[in-house]
C-alpha cells in the first residue's frame, strides 16, 4: 500500500514507490509511466528516481498529475521538487515552512522537524552537553558557565525544548541526562538548512575565540596546498576518519570538564586549473 505523499521528504522516493506499487499490481513499465507524464524519453522518470537527473517545474507538474496527485498532495509534491531545486538556504527555508504548514494542517508529524529546531540554535547543542554535567544547576548557573553571553530565560527555554523533544531526560532529583550519546542527521533532507546555519554561527564563535583566548587554550592551524581530485578525496576521507576517532576518544570519558567545539574545514580556494599542453602553439614565454 503506497503511503501518502506527505509522509515523504524525497520526491524521488515517492516516484519510485509509486512505480513499484503500480508494477506490483499490473504490467506497468517505466516507459508507460513516462508516456503518461508526457515525456519523450521512456527512461526519464527512472533516471529521476535514481538521482541521475532532476525534475523541473513543468516536468514536476506533469509527473504529479500522472500519479493522480490532487489538492494538497499535488502542492506538497511540487514543494518537495522546489525545495530540492532551491538555489540557497533562504529559499529552502521558505519551501520547508510551506511543507510544514501542509503536514501540520493534516496532523502528520514531519520527520526531522524536532531536529530542524534543534540545529536552528547553537545553544541547544551546548546545553545538551552542559546540563547533564552540572547536576542540580539552575538555568542562571548554566548560563554563567557559557562563554557566549546568554540569559537564564534562554537556558530555561532550551532545557524545555530539549526535554520535550527527548534530547534530554530529567530524573526525580531534577538532574538532566542525555537520551543518546551521539546525534546524527542521517538522511533527513530538511535538517541540512539549520545545520548550515549552525556551522556559520560556530564559525563566528571561532573568530571570537581566536581574539579572546590565549594560544594555550585554543588550536588554530591551516595548510594551503595544491591537490588533484584524487588526493582531495583522500584528504576528505582522512578528515572523516579523524572525526570518528576524536569522537571515540571523548565518548570513552565518563566525566566532562568543559564543552568544546571542533570545526574542521576543507574547501577549494580556486577553480579547477586547466593545464595547457606544452606543445600548444598558442602558449608562449614572457
Amino acid at each position: 500500500m503506497l503511503k501518502s505523499i506527505i509522509e515523504y521528504q524525497d520526491y524521488r522516493q515517492y516516484i519510485l514507490d509509486y512505480y513499484t506499487e503500480r508494477k506490483r499490481c499490473s504490467a506497468f513499465t517505466w516507459r508507460e509511466f513516462a508516456k503518461l507524464a508526457g515525456f519523450a524519453s521512456g527512461s526519464y522518470l527512472k533516471l529521476v528516481s535514481d538521482g541521475k537527473t532532476r525534475l523541473v517545474e513543468e516536468g514536476a507538474k506533469k509527473t504529479a498529475i500522472a500519479m493522480g496527485l490532487l489538492g494538497f498532495e499535488y502542492d506538497y509534491f511540487m514543494l518537495l521538487v522546489q525545495y530540492e531545486n532551491a538555489k540557497n538556504d533562504q529559499q529552502k527555508k521558505k519551501y520547508f515552512e510551506q511543507i510544514q504548514e501542509i503536514t501540520s494542517a493534516h496532523k502528520v508529524k514531519l520527520l526531522g522537524s524536532d531536529s530542524y529546531a534543534y540545529y536552528e540554535s547553537w545553544l541547544h547543542s551546548v546545553v545538551r552537553e552542559l546540563a547533564p554535567n552540572m547536576p542540580g544547576a539552575k538555568p542562571l548557573e548554566i548560563a554563567k558557565a557559557i562563554r557566549i553571553p546568554v540569559t537564564a530565560a534562554e537556558i530555561s527555554d532550551s532545557l524545555n525544548f530539549l526535554t520535550k523533544n527527548k534530547f534530554l531526560t530529567i530524573d526525580e532529583n531534577g538532574n538532566y541526562h542525555q537520551s543518546d550519546k551521539l546525534l546524527t542527521t542521517g538522511r533527513l533532507n530538511f535538517v541540512s538548512i539549520p545545520v548550515h546555519s549552525l556551522i556559520r554561527q560556530m564559525g563566528e564563535f571561532a573568530l571570537q575565540a581566536f581574539d579572546d583566548l590565549s594560544i594555550s587554550e585554543r588550536f588554530f592551524s591551516g595548510l594551503t596546498m595544491g591537490v588533484t581530485e584524487k588526493s582531495y578525496n583522500q584528504v576528505m576521507e582522512e578528515l572523516k576518519e579523524c572525526r570518528r576517532k576524536i569522537f571515540a576518544i571523548v565518548s570513552a570519558e565518563d566525566e566532562v570538564e568543559k564543552i568544546c567545539r571542533l570545526n574542521v574545514q576543507l574547501f577549494p580556494l580556486t577553480k579547477t586549473i586547466k593545464k595547457q599542453s606544452t606543445e600548444d602553439p598558442s602558449s608562449s614565454e614572457v
